[in-house]
């Protein structure tokens, strides 16, 4: 067990009553393979990926409460960036230090990278590969089972009492039929978690939902080191940051000048991470008016098709703006031949999710300090109730695209896979890696079939 570990946390799990008292942490290792495990399947957007991590680090393995993980959710959709990412992160940082939060990123996105490159490659070399289509036609449904699923147990974990009921239903209301800005439902929920706490505190304090599993990190149990905010810290973090955000911009500037693709891209791209709040489709029309009509990076059918691309390979959306940067490489770099498409995907990538960890690193510990402030959890555990509606929001609306695709009525197709996931999941327990490898096969022979 991690030294910084062995004061805070008993050695095993224990039930006690109907409470758990957390195991001992995974072994570095241990949580690499699983961080591993989750870039490879970490399809479906944010709300899929969101999905998995509930199941597997709340559910199955108990690294961390139901409670404390919606607590980092709620953080991470304050950012700027994909949430689910940087949600991935904090848990790693939690767990294994900064060495732990920049493992679980990165392999967040490394295998849709490598996915990403080789579908760019051939979609630039030969055109669309239909069959690919055909795979992830039964994926999409295995995923908003999954959705479905975790919705269901955040909802258990994060309400339990009818004023968190009532938020999480305001919430989704707002979201989905009055098209409220998100941040304004984050606002709304905090306020009211805010005068909440003084009126009714007992229906705010933590725990008062039916989250009943220890966190990994309880306010009963003294913080880890490392969670603990310092101002030196704090400008260490930014110094390093910076360095690593600066410095590649400089080598573009020096290596290709400043009026070279690759350099236009790093700075573009850093601007995009910076406003990329509420999600990929939030960002996506600044992205397509920028990279087309103002760069001339690529056409509008590129960008559509890569739009599509992107949503059939694991990791975030936001990975569009990979296939953005191949095809500025691809175009406009043409005097490194297929090294100036690789070097203008990856040039996107990495300014696109460097800014996250700075986010998570700089702001993680002071979220974790004010979890034993009674005022600050009273407005973190409205917001959670919120947080809850804003899934069921994406859980609605990725199973409309999904089952009602392009208003062309019910795909009963889509409908039976998600059935049959749902069940698998719900009824009999199955692991998500057979249930999407099993809805791809499937997709992908009726295909071959109609």
């Amino acid at each position: 067990m991690s030294s910084h570990f062995k004061d805070t946390l008993p050695e095993k799990m224990t039930n006690v009553g109907d409470r758990i008292t957390p195991q001992a942490p995974p072994s570095f290792g241990e949580a690499l393979r699983f961080w591993v495990k989750l870039g490879c399947i970490g399809f479906g957007g944010p709300t899929g990926q969101i999905a998995i991590m509930q199941t597997e680090l709340v559910d199955r393995r108990r690294w961390i409460s139901g409670y404390h993980f919606l607590q980092a959710l709620n953080y991470c959709m304050l950012l700027p960036g994909p949430e689910a990412m940087q949600l991935a992160t904090y848990v790693g940082w939690l767990l294994h230090r900064i060495p732990g939060g920049l493992v679980a990123g990165a392999f967040f996105v490394i295998p849709s990278i490598f996915v990403l490159l080789g579908l760019s490659y051939v979609y630039a070399a030969f055109g669309s590969v239909p069959w690919i289509a055909g795979l992830f036609y039964g994926l999409k449904p295995a995923v908003l089972a999954i959705v479905a699923n975790a919705t269901i147990r955040i909802g258990g974990r994060a309400l339990g009492h009818p004023v968190k009921y009532a938020i999480a239903a305001v919430s989704f209301g707002a979201l989905f039929f009055f098209k409220v800005p998100f941040p304004a439902v984050i606002l709304a929920a905090a306020a009211v978690g805010f005068i909440g706490v003084r009126w009714r505190p007992a229906i705010f304090a933590i725990g008062s939902g039916k989250d009943e599993t220890a966190s990994l990190l309880p306010v009963t149990f003294p913080s880890p080191e490392h969670t603990r905010p310092s101002f030196a810290r704090a400008l260490r973090v930014i110094a390093v940051s910076l360095a690593f955000w600066i410095i590649p911009l400089v080598v573009l500037a020096i290596w290709r000048g400043q009026n070279d693709v690759l350099f236009r891209e790093g700075v573009f791209f850093s601007k995009a991470a910076m406003v990329t709040f509420g999600g990929a489709y939030a960002v996506l029309p600044y992205v397509a008016q920028q990279a087309v009509e103002h760069y001339g990076w690529l056409t509008p059918t590129q960008m559509i098709d890569g739009l599509g691309l992107a949503e059939t390979t694991p990791g975030p959306l936001i990975m569009v703006l990979q296939f953005v940067g191949f095809m500025a490489g691809w175009n406009q770099a043409g005097d490194l031949g297929l090294a100036g498409a690789i070097l203008g995907a990856l040039t996107a990538t990495y300014f696109t999710f460097m800014p996250c960890f700075l986010w998570i690193f700089l702001g993680a510990p002071y979220i974790e300090q004010i979890r034993t402030n009674r005022t600050l959890t009273g407005v973190l555990s409205a917001i959670t109730a919120s947080v809850v509606g804003v899934v069921l929001n994406l859980a609605v609306w990725f199973g409309i695209n999904v089952l009602i695709p392009a208003g062309r009525g019910i795909d009963w197709f889509a409908l039976g896979v998600t059935a049959i996931a749902f069940l698998g999941m719900q009824r009999f327990k199955l692991d998500i890696i057979p249930v999407v490898a099993g809805a791809a096969a499937l997709g992908l022979i009726y295909r071959l079939l109609f």
